[in-house]
This record gives C-alpha cells, sequence and structure tokens, in this order.
C-alpha cells in the first residue's frame, strides 16, 4: 500500500463496514491507519541502532442497540475482515447497554474532511537513513562538546509519516496524512552515585522547522552540566517554579480533571466547577485544533464531527467540559469535538494544541522574585488523586537562594492541593512554539517540599 495513496484505505474502511452491516450491525465506523517510520540512534561518534517500520492497521466499531464493541487488526485480507466484524458483532451482543452511544447524525458531521490549509505533511520522501544518521552524530558531538559531559548515552534522529481514513455507516468519510520528524540527545556527567543526566529534544510536523542538531546536543550538554553536585534541598514550606519543560505537567492535571469520562463518572475534583474559577484571572486555556503545521492538529474529530477553537477557561473561569458524543450525552450537552481513538478502542474524550496565557515577567524574574525556593526541571512518579486533586510527585530541578539558582537538586517530593496550587500561580513570558501543549513556566507559591 502506498501511503501517499488515500483510496486505498478509504477502500478498507469501506470494506468494513460492508462486512459489518452483512454481519448484523445496526451501525458502525471504521478506521485504517498507514503509517511507515525510519529511526537511527548513535553511541560514540558511530551507528548503534537503525530501525525501519511500515504497516497497516485497521479497526471497526459495532453498535447494536445501545451496545458496542470494537476490534482491530493488521491484517488486512478480505477473509480476516469478514472474521472481524462476525466477531465485533458476536461481542456487541453480549455488551451491556449504553443509551449514550451511537454515531454522529448526518447533519452534525464536518464539511472539511481533509488537512487541506492545515500543512499536517511536509510532502517530502522519506528520508535516507544517512541523512538522520548525520543529523543525530552532529547532536552527540555537539553534546560532546560541552566541557564537563562524560559520554552522550544516546543520540537520535527520527521521520515518521503517517495516514489515517475514517468512515461511518452514517455516511462520513475523509482521511489525512501527517509527518513528524525529531531530534533528541541524552548526556551523562560524572561517575557512580555522583552521575547526572539530562536531554534535550524537539519535533516537528516539517522538517525544516527543526532547529539545527547542535543546537539540541550543546542545550542537552549546557543542562547536563549544570546539574553536576546535585543534592536534596531542606524539608519545608516554599515557592516553586515549574520550569515550561514540565509546566504543561501541571496544566494536564487540569485538563484531565475536565475530561468529559471523568467528569461522567463523578471522579473529577472539579465535577462541581462549572462556572467557577479554576485559574486566578486573567488567564486563558484555549484549544485549537486547526493551527497549521502543529504537532495535534487536526480537521475532524475521532467521530467525524468538525473541530474548531474554544476556550476552555476564560478570565480564570472554567468555561466547558471536553466532550466526545457518548459523554456529552451522559451530561446533557454537545459535543465538544473533542473524540480521539485509535484502531482498537471506541472514541473518548482528548485535547489537541491547548496554549496558557503567558505572563510578562521573565523566568529569571520569576526566579528572582522568589526569594528562597525550588525551580523544577525534570519528574519522576506520580500520587495524583482525581477525585480529590491531592498532589505529590518526585522532583529534580535547582534550589534557589537570595533570588539566584545555588545549587542542582535531586531526590525530593513536592506536594500540594492542585485547586489549590493552580489558582495560586503567576505565569512567566516564555511561552514555547510547536508543542500540542504551550505552558510557560510556572510560579507556584507555597507548596511542601519533602528533601534532607
Amino acid at each position: 500500500m502506498t501511503l501517499r495513496d488515500d483510496s486505498d484505505l478509504a477502500r478498507l474502511t469501506d470494506a468494513l463496514l460492508s462486512a459489518a452491516r452483512k454481519a448484523g450491525a445496526t451501525e458502525a465506523d471504521a478506521v485504517a491507519v498507514a503509517a511507515e517510520a525510519l529511526s537511527v540512534d548513535v553511541r560514540a561518534g558511530a551507528l548503534e541502532h537503525a530501525e525501519r517500520a511500515e504497516g497497516v492497521e485497521i479497526g471497526l466499531r459495532v453498535l447494536i442497540g445501545g451496545r458496542q464493541a470494537c476490534v482491530s487488526a493488521s491484517d488486512r485480507s478480505t477473509r480476516t475482515i469478514e472474521e472481524m466484524a462476525q466477531r465485533a458483532v458476536a461481542m456487541a451482543r453480549e455488551a451491556p447497554v449504553d443509551d449514550a452511544v451511537g454515531l454522529a447524525a448526518p447533519d452534525q458531521l464536518a464539511d472539511l474532511r481533509d488537512g487541506v490549509g492545515l500543512e499536517l505533511e511536509d510532502g517530502r520522501p522519506a528520508p535516507e537513513p544517512d541523512l538522520l544518521l548525520d543529523l543525530a552524530l552532529r547532536a552527540e558531538a555537539a553534546a560532546l562538546g560541552v566541557e564537563g559531559v562524560r559520554i552522550a548515552e544516546a543520540a537520535s534522529a527520527s521521520s515518521m509519516t503517517r495516514r489515517l481514513w475514517l468512515a461511518g455507516s452514517n455516511g462520513f468519510s475523509g482521511g489525512y496524512g501527517r509527518s513528524s520528524h525529531g531530534i533528541s540527545t541524552v548526556a551523562i556527567t560524572g561517575d557512580g552515585t555522583a552521575m547526572e543526566r539530562d536531554w534535550a529534544s524537539e519535533s516537528r510536523v516539517w522538517a525544516e522547522d527543526l532547529p539545527p542538531p547542535e543546537q539540541i546536543g550543546r542545550l542537552a550538554g549546557e543542562r547536563t552540566v549544570a546539574r553536576r553536585g546535585a543534592r536534596k534541598p531542606p524539608t519545608g514550606t516554599f515557592p516553586i517554579l515549574y520550569d515550561e519543560r514540565v509546566a504543561a505537567t501541571l496544566i494536564g492535571h487540569l485538563l484531565s480533571a475536565v475530561n468529559g469520562s471523568a467528569v461522567a463518572r463523578g471522579a473529577s475534583w472539579l465535577r462541581n466547577d462549572l462556572g467557577q474559577p479554576v485559574l486566578p484571572a486573567g488567564f486563558d486555556l484555549t484549544e485549537d485544533p486547526r493551527l497549521p503545521r502543529y504537532p495535534a492538529s487536526r480537521p475532524f474529530d475521532g467521530e467525524g464531527l468538525a473541530t474548531a477553537a474554544r476556550r476552555i477557561v476564560a478570565d480564570g473561569v472554567l468555561q466547558g467540559w471536553t466532550l466526545d458524543l457518548a459523554t456529552a450525552r451522559k451530561l446533557g450537552m454537545e459535543s465538544t469535538a473533542s473524540a480521539v481513538r485509535g484502531t482498537s478502542a471506541p472514541p473518548s474524550p482528548g485535547v489537541s494544541n491547548v496554549a496558557l496565557t503567558p505572563g510578562t515577567a521573565s523566568r529569571d524574574d520569576l526566579i528572582r522574585d522568589m526569594g528562597r525556593g525550588l525551580v523544577v526541571t525534570s519528574m519522576l512518579g506520580a500520587s495524583i488523586n482525581p477525585t480529590t486533586g491531592d498532589y505529590s510527585r518526585g522532583a529534580a530541578g535547582f534550589w534557589v537562594e537570595n533570588g539566584q539558582i545555588a545549587w542542582p537538586v535531586n531526590e525530593c517530593t513536592i506536594a500540594g492541593s492542585l485547586r489549590e496550587m493552580l489558582m495560586r500561580i503567576t505565569a512567566a513570558n516564555d511561552l514555547p512554539d510547536w508543542r500540542s501543549h504551550r505552558v510557560p513556566s510556572l510560579l507556584v507559591e507555597g507548596m511542601t517540599v519533602a528533601g534532607s
């Protein structure tokens, strides 16, 4: 199958729908995904690993009287498609009834059914392995060129092209392609218990938008060297600055809490806060699924509804939930065209390109003003109670004394209440570009730090 030929994928989904109707399904939708990927890893100035992968995955969802079932396969033979349909129908007949499941009505479906105008693929042919090898070697050399870096643990470059086609018995049929290019480097300094590592990585939809590999490798090396001599911070209550590398994780907890699946189950700490302040005044949290060249952009959602920009939070006040058709029906609302799906599971709500309002002060200004506290640059492990919002995570970064970074930190835990934390944030002006979650560095007052 040719990745750039949508007609093959469309024929696959048509065959799946036809088999589903023949097997007894009342409604059905089908997904076909074709992907081709190449990645190269280097170490010590030589190729360590190269991998090329390509394939096609197909998925079928059938609905019978409020019951649904999903099946998937990587074989696309006629026999497999017929067996998938028969198996899905048999499974659906044994599934519990859920009156909220069902396809979109024809008048709900998107008019735009391809990626025209979104620039989701750069149109380049698949790169030769030698090109990716050169990019990875240049990134590794730049990391090793930073004084204090002992080894580059890994340096890699990758490229992928992916095409998706979605079709339903409600008349929807559409698809689009997406390209992705990336470079990453991990560097190490020190030995034994004094060993520290850090990384840098960038990915873009268009290869020409990637920064030079030397820039990525050098940044990985500089971040790593800055971590030499890391130790535990003091224990107490301090301000914490979430560096823009990790600030999106904090906003990610808010996004999880406004997800329709969690709200419908009553498993969200924001389930009663629609129309209430969840961020300080002046903050907007927006979603725009149609930003050209952005990694999560899409013309329609996983149920064929037209995507559109929306404000999740406006001036600090929660405006609405993130909903697919099923969760919208359960909550008596309209879908926000937020369905995401793969080949093996039914749709569920999810966000695409989100951005938080940046502040006017620089990251350095916030560090200066915090006086004494912690800058977090990486996180590990998590204990988050989705119902209460209680928050605890392992963290590493830098200790701040007298408004200046004093020394690197590792092996500490930070804790608080998400509701209180989010209402006490101050944003820096370093809003990053090209990411699906664009969040600047965030200062949070009065969090608990458990260290030495």
